[in-house]
Formats: structure tokens, C-alpha cells, sequence
């Protein structure tokens, strides 16, 4: 199949790993809608069978409950892995550490392990935590991060970097054609209520009329990356000849306090803010360095905050009882098994 950047690019059939989270559905919305078919893994450790109800009467689309931490097994045919697998909030990560550890590490091999023996591209869903507490800034693919390894966020950060260095052992040593994508700070609509970072966060407690909490003084940044732009992005990454790790997320930085407020605001709250403890190894600054994305790409984030926060936010009020009940899985979800 051929494929250029800045138009779509079709696999016939895609295994996706994670499809069950906030970033997996919606790559799964979208390979579905560019013709691919999808075979979704998760095991809902912390992903959604909600997420997944809208497809459920789609024939291209397949479920398998299955833990990627152990062995990998998909018949048939397969054209590309994308292994979005993981706990991502702190809150989820903190609680699950060895699960965390095993999903970056063997679920990462595992992963790859498929696309090996099926001849299929894959591509790692890494994260900006690769970084750590960055002492440069903004943070460019070629800063090697700095990360406490010992520290309990490094469950999650050290994951990670292990799984990059998965992939590029497997594309050195077993000619896998590999991508890699740094995702920052990203925020829209499926993400749970109860998921720990900030947007989220926020958005329950002003709809509440609950106090809005902020970690530390409210001077660290963060860079947010509505999640249209960043499954834009990574359909170009997959779409081009790129295997080097490729940053996507928002160059516009704010503040954890200008963002209560624009979020205070958009939801016409009148909740307080208090002020708790900032978490251990907490990063004072996030912000991508997109040049990559720039230059290879030709991407950049085009749905600014505000606008983005308003389609969140009708979002919530909407889903207000999905977000609160999180079905378990039933009926034909789990019947479709590949």
C-alpha cells in the first residue's frame, strides 16, 4: 500500500493494542474511517468498554480481552501494531506499578513479537515522560531526559524509555519498520472523570461546584494538545518514512493556574481553588519542541484551547452518567474474538 503525508494511509487490518482508553478509541474511530479494519486488545485494567460501544455493530471491528503482558496471539492476516497499552494518569500508574512495569516492558515485546512474525509496521505510543523533570526546555527528541529512576513515577517514565529501546532493538536486529511517538499533555473528550491530570481534574470539580484542586502554587506549565490534533498527527507519522521518535503536542504553554481559571470560566463555576502539596518528581515545565512534526510531518496542532475545552466540556455534561458508571463489558463486545 502507498500512503503520503497529509493524506490518509490504509492498512487492511490493524491490531491495536489499549483500544479500550481515551487515545486508543479514538485511533480506532479513525483507522476505522480511513478503511482499515481494527482488532482491538485490552483487558480494562483501566480503559472503557463505553469507549468501544459505538463500534460494537461495525463488522470491521473485533475485540480481544487479553492482557498484553503475556504472549500475543492474533490469526490472520495483519498489516501494521499499534501499541497504545498502558496506564497513563499518575493515579493509575502509582496503583498498578509492576503492572505498569510489565505492560511497558513485556507487553512492548510482545507487541512487537506479532509484528514480527506477521511482516507489520508498528508503531509505539510513548510518552512525553520520557523527559522526567526536564532541565531543557522546550524539549527537543534529541534531549535524553532527565528521570529519577528510583523515584515513583519512574514505574511509568522507565517503562517507557525501556519500550523505545524495544523498538529499536527490534528494527536493528529484526528489520521491523518502526515508529515512535512522543504524545504530551493531551486532553479531550473519554477521558475519565476520575483520571488524575489536570483538564479532567478540573472540569469535574467546576461542574460540581467543587473546590478546584491545584498542586503546588500553580506555576508549572503544561502544553495541551486537543486529542483530534494529536490522532491527526500520529496518522501522518504513521503515513510517513520516519523511524526516528517524533514529539506531537501543543507548543503554547500555560500555566496549571491560568488553565483552572479558562476552565472555571468555560464551565460558569464559581469554585474556589485550594492549593495541595505538589507529588513527588512533579515536572516544573512540559513543552514540545515540534520542529520534527514540523518539518517531516507538516503538522502542527490547529484547535486552540479555549475551542477545545468547550467541545470537552459539552462532552461531560453529556456523558455525565457513562463517565459515573463505566459499564463492564457485555453482550457482542466480547463475543468478537480474533
Amino acid at each position: 500500500m502507498t500512503g503520503s503525508i497529509g493524506t490518509p494511509h490504509r492498512w487492511d487490518r490493524v491490531v491495536l493494542t489499549g483500544g479500550g482508553g481515551f487515545l486508543g478509541s479514538h485511533m480506532a474511530d479513525r483507522l476505522l474511517a480511513g478503511g482499515s479494519d481494527v482488532v482491538c486488545v485490552d483487558n480494562f485494567s483501566t480503559g472503557r468498554s463505553s469507549n468501544l460501544a459505538h463500534l460494537e455493530a461495525n463488522p470491521r471491528f473485533a475485540f480481544q480481552e487479553h492482557d498484553v503482558s503475556r504472549a500475543l496471539a492474533v490469526a490472520g492476516r495483519v498489516d501494521a501494531v499499534l501499541h497504545f497499552a498502558s496506564p497513563a494518569s499518575p493515579p493509575d500508574y502509582l496503583a498498578r506499578p509492576i503492572d505498569t512495569l510489565d505492560v511497558g516492558t513485556a507487553g512492548t515485546r510482545n507487541a512487537l513479537e506479532l509484528a514480527s512474525e506477521k511482516g507489520a509496521m508498528f508503531l509505539l505510543a510513548s510518552t512525553s515522560e520520557v523527559y522526567g523533570d526536564p532541565l531543557v526546555h522546550p524539549q527537543p527528541e534529541s534531549y535524553w531526559g532527565n528521570v529519577n529512576s528510583v523515584g515513583p513515577r519512574s514505574v511509568y517514565d522507565e517503562a517507557k524509555r525501556a519500550a523505545e529501546a524495544y523498538v529499536m532493538a527490534y528494527r536493528r536486529a529484526r528489520g521491523v519498520d518502526t515508529r515512535i511517538v512522543r504524545i504530551f499533555n493531551t486532553y479531550g473528550p473519554r477521558m475519565r472523570r476520575d483520571d488524575g491530570r489536570a483538564v479532567p481534574q478540573f472540569i469535574t470539580q467546576a461542574l460540581a461546584g467543587d473546590p478546584l484542586t491545584i498542586h503546588g502554587d500553580g506555576s508549572q506549565t503544561r502544553s495541551l494538545c486537543y486529542v483530534d490534533d494529536l490522532i491527526d498527527g500520529i496518522e501522518r507519522l504513521l503515513a510517513s518514512g520516519c523511524t526516528d521518535p517524533v514529539n506531537l503536542g501543543n507548543p503554547h504553554e500555560l500555566t496549571i493556574g491560568e488553565l483552572a481559571v479558562v476552565i472555571r470560566e468555560l464551565c460558569d463555576s464559581d469554585s474556589p481553588v485550594e492549593h495541595h502539596p505538589l507529588p513527588v518528581d512533579d515536572p516544573r515545565q512540559r513543552c514540545p519542541d515540534i520542529a520534527r512534526a514540523r518539518s517531516v510531518l507538516q503538522w502542527e496542532p490547529s484547535i486552540e484551547l479555549r475551542e477545545g475545552l468547550r467541545r470537552t466540556i459539552a462532552w461531560w455534561r453529556e456523558h455525565t452518567e457513562v463517565e459515573m458508571e463505566a459499564p463492564a463489558v457485555s453482550g457482542p463486545l466480547t463475543g468478537r474474538h480474533n
